[in-house]
């Protein structure tokens, strides 16, 4: 037990000003993510580093929107949480108006010049993420002592959901389900209705792959892709090769034999199975538990936050948590064959600049949560029980302040 508190002092970063186990997950997976990219990358265009060099300016761009973020107080973004849901929506509504069709799906709208393309579902995350974490905070005892108070965030989410349903975008509609549901468990709302609503968004996913061919080919893909090994099953069955190719240790950075033209997306959607060719299972496992040390750090900064009655702080952090934690688990679970193949790209790791840029974001409201938990451990206004529940008198009875202002 001594040595258990002992290491638990010497990995603690309380007395420190910020904590420095994310930001080392972040700039370990960023840094990883800028090489396999450029590994990955080499000879599908004349210019053999044009995507590195690239992903390196979309790194800078990233890293300056995580900086200028950290500046911004929360309070901000709690009183223009509404603002930024109807934005959010505003952009999911005009890609699909004059949104680029690409792969059957209008996910980007082009920009003039060099500037690239914008994926507009990557930042409606983030005002997704703020408004419920605002609403959640201002009702937060409603959520946790009247069962069907939930239905209001959840009407809200049917938007944007369905705005990706037209799109479409099946694996968006999944991370966003995922991240408000796990942001209402964690706010405390009925786990009974929760795993209803969830069972009831299930039962519709399970219709929409039957309803549609290509979505039901690509799930009978998944279950057998070495049945359909050249339409269908094709990409799953590159990705499972690069798996068996890096056995524990891997071909070497750069020996990659399946990102030559063999596995299509192999510097975005399938970067985590060149990861595994080239590094092997232990570089595999490395990304993993990097990805779990950044969810487990966001999560006990939204602990942390909570604990000390900064709701707004605390419930987006959870939903941070959760977002990167969904987006990131279907990515490499795709990659090697777990889930049916989705365009998902694996945050910090992936080729993009929305992705990049939406992420370095929130990371920064993440350590601006952290930072103002730490300057102020203990809210001085009153907990949020305490304003909603009636003052009672000795004997039982309502206040006479309290009766005042009810007439």
């Amino acid at each position: 037990m001594n040595r258990w508190k002992r290491f638990c002092q010497a990995v603690s970063t309380r007395q420190l000003p910020c904590d420095v186990w994310l930001i080392l997950a972040a700039i370990l997976l960023a840094g990883l993510g800028w090489v396999m990219v450029s590994s990955a990358s080499i000879g599908l265009l004349e210019d053999s580093y044009h995507y590195s060099k690239q992903h390196g300016v979309f790194l800078i761009v990233a890293i300056g929107a995580l900086f200028f973020t950290l500046c911004v107080p929360l309070e901000v973004w709690r009183q223009n949480a509404s603002l930024l849901l109807v934005i959010s929506i505003a952009m999911l509504l005009l890609v699909l108006v004059i949104g680029q069709e690409i792969n059957g799906s209008k996910r980007w709208i082009a920009l003039p010049g060099p500037l690239p393309s914008l994926q507009v579902s990557e930042f409606a995350k983030v005002g997704v993420i703020i408004y419920m974490a605002a609403f959640m905070s201002r009702f937060a005892y409603e959520l946790r002592h009247r069962a069907f108070s939930l239905w209001r965030p959840l009407a809200v989410l049917a938007v944007p959901i369905g705005l990706l349903f037209l799109a479409p975008d099946f694996g968006g509609m999944v991370v966003f389900a995922a991240c408000v549901i796990g942001m209402l468990m964690m706010a405390g709302a009925s786990l009974t209705l929760l795993l209803g609503s969830g069972g009831f968004l299930a039962a519709g996913a399970v219709l929409l792959v039957a309803n549609e061919p290509y979505r039901l080919a690509r799930w009978t893909s998944f279950l057998d892709p070495w049945a359909d090994q050249f339409a269908t099953g094709y990409q799953l069955t590159q990705a499972l090769i690069a798996f068996g190719r890096g056995h524990v240790t891997g071909t070497g950075l750069g020996n990659s034999v399946q990102k030559l033209h063999y596995l299509p997306e192999a510097h975005t959607d399938f970067i985590f199975a060149v990861v595994a060719e080239e590094l092997g299972m232990l570089g595999a496992i490395s990304v993993v538990l990097l990805f779990a040390l950044l969810i487990v750090r966001a999560m006990l900064i939204g602990r942390r936050a909570e604990m000390a009655g900064h709701l707004f702080a605390s419930y987006m952090s959870y939903g941070i948590g959760f977002i990167i934690a969904a987006q990131a688990f279907i990515n490499m679970a795709v990659s090697s064959g777990l889930l049916p193949t989705k365009g998902l790209t694996l945050p910090l790791m992936s080729y993009g600049g929305s992705s990049l840029l939406v992420t370095g974001i929130m990371l920064g409201l993440l350590l601006r949560a952290d930072v103002e938990t730490r300057r102020q451990p203990k809210r001085a206004s009153t907990p949020y029980k305490a304003r909603h529940e009636p003052r009672l008198s000795r004997s039982g009875v309502r206040s006479r302040s309290v009766q005042r202002s009810k007439q």
